[in-house]
């Protein structure tokens, strides 16, 4: 009997978090593609990160910091797209092209609008924002360089931002409607350009003068374009394949019913992306109080630590995918066991990638010309995230299962609402009003990572995220009334 029960939970189990050959065949016709963009934009970022490394811990670190600021534009974009993104998928879902062409003007309209204004706010207060991440302990001169190279950083990047907004618009629809190859080949041609123009601007190869940080901003923004370029003259080339792209830019109408119900679904997506960046910014500034080292070490830590959290995010695009696609079928059972399979997936993939990067992180640090304090810092911060990488696994799937059934609003109180709530405010005080050490410090701050993926396992657990936001929203219903031609009466 105990034998039958034991043979019973395990089949329960099996059914519960783990697929058969089809279903795995699925992920990784979605997954792989993503990973290997990812896993090779991101190595190149480490590998331009330790050029500028080479260079000094100053560049480093000024260049760093403007990533920072960089980093909260590119998330606010992706928050923005994404409640578009929500409906296009499920537009796609149910074989609806011209609801997915809606939603991609919709998605240029939005990608105007962030960019306009990221660039009045990076040239209005650029030099107040780099100047918050110089407030630790350290050498003056060396506090006067980092800003002086994060200012001419971030001023050549803004350059770049209009070939990275649209390249999110087309990329991001491509991968909605399931085609992740060619945004994969965009992306590996950006990151060789990317790579081959560091080496020649940065030490001043081939005839060019060395231009050391300018150079490496000079280089990324040549790359977007590159992968604009490809994305672009593909799709317009294809369009008996992507559908969507026909007639996209013959009108800039959006059925006002469409509209409405992307902001109510969307906008809470946009503030949320921009409020989490804005946390993990914080968390950078609140921790470089401790001193100069700190903002290096940081640095080290989340180059190389991205490399090893590509994983971690792609199958967070497959929840997305595949969870939306479902739902937009009204096959919710289908949605809930896709789902919890792919969340356990992910887990135990990352156990192993999590257990690599505890194992490597003390030679990482060796590879960039810095302190000895420094490649300490960077490696025990390494370690803790390594540790906590399964939980950040949970807590990204749950993230991107709740918004694919458009519970915005839930994801938005998950995700930056708990940021500013629970996550900011611990550090700030442990930060500020303990003694204890930035080594015990760190860890300790970055517990929340845990709460936060036992509430998530609650949330998908409830099911009511699992929900068809289009069944009854088709694009022939957002058609408006033709007023009545007074000619032909």
């Amino acid at each position: 009997m105990k034998q039958h029960t034991l043979s019973g939970t395990f089949g329960k189990f099996r059914s519960t978090f783990i697929g058969d050959r089809k279903f795995y065949n699925t992920v990784f016709m979605l997954v792989l593609p993503l990973i290997v963009q990812n896993a090779i934009s991101n190595f190149v970022n480490l590998l331009d990160n330790i050029m500028i490394g080479q260079v000094g811990t100053p560049q480093m670190s000024g260049a760093a910091i403007a990533n920072q600021l960089m980093f909260v534009f590119n998330l606010t974009v992706f928050g923005g797209l994404s409640g578009a993104g929500i409906f296009g998928t499920q537009f796609f879902g149910a074989g609806d092209h011209d609801g997915l062409r809606y939603t991609v003007r919709f998605k240029l309209w939005t990608a105007v609008v962030t960019l306009a204004a990221a660039i009045a706010v990076f040239l209005t207060c650029g030099d107040r924002l780099i100047s918050l991440y110089l407030t630790g302990e350290g050498d003056a001169a060396e506090r006067a360089a980092m800003f002086r190279y994060g200012r001419s950083y971030l001023r050549i990047m803004l350059w770049g931002l209009l070939p990275f907004v649209l390249s999110q618009v087309y990329g991001g629809t491509l991968r909605e409607v399931g085609e992740t190859l060619i945004p994969m080949a965009a992306s590996l041609a950006g990151v060789i350009t990317n790579l081959c123009l560091n080496y020649v601007l940065i030490y001043g190869k081939l005839g060019f003068p060395a231009l050391g940080v300018e150079g490496a901003a000079i280089a990324t923004v040549i790359s977007r374009f590159v992968e604009l370029a490809i994305i672009v003259v593909y799709v317009h080339r294809n369009t008996g394949r992507f559908r969507f792209i026909e007639g996209l830019y013959q009108s800039i109408r959006i059925p006002r019913t469409l509209i409405f119900n992307i902001i109510r679904k969307g906008m809470p997506l946009l503030v949320n992306e921009l409020f989490w960046a804005l946390g993990a910014t914080t968390l950078t500034q609140i921790f470089s109080t401790c001193g100069l080292n700190v903002v290096a070490a940081l640095n080290i830590t989340s180059t190389v630590t991205n490399l090893f959290n590509v994983v971690v995010f792609s199958m967070g695009s497959a929840v997305a995918v595949m969870v939306g696609q479902a739902l937009g079928a009204n096959d919710i059972p289908r949605a809930k066991q896709t789902a919890w399979k792919i969340i356990f997936f992910n887990v135990c993939i990352c156990i192993v990638v999590g257990g690599a990067l505890a194992v490597l992180s003390p030679f990482f640090p060796y590879i960039y010309n810095t302190t000895d304090d420094v490649r300490m810092l960077a490696t025990r911060f390494m370690q803790t995230s390594a540790i906590y990488m399964a939980f950040n696994a949970v807590s990204n799937c749950a993230y991107f299962t709740m918004r694919s059934g458009g519970k915005t609003l839930i994801t938005f109180l998950f995700d930056s609402v708990y940021s500013w709530v629970a996550v900011v405010p611990f550090t700030y005080i442990l930060t500020h009003f303990t003694n204890m050490s930035i080594f015990m410090l760190y860890p300790v701050c970055y517990f929340t990572d845990v709460i936060k993926c036992i509430i998530g396992i609650i949330v998908l657990r409830g099911g009511r995220w699992a929900q068809n936001i289009v069944s009854d929203t088709v694009s022939d219903r957002y058609i408006e009334p033709v007023e009545p031609n007074a000619n032909a009466m």
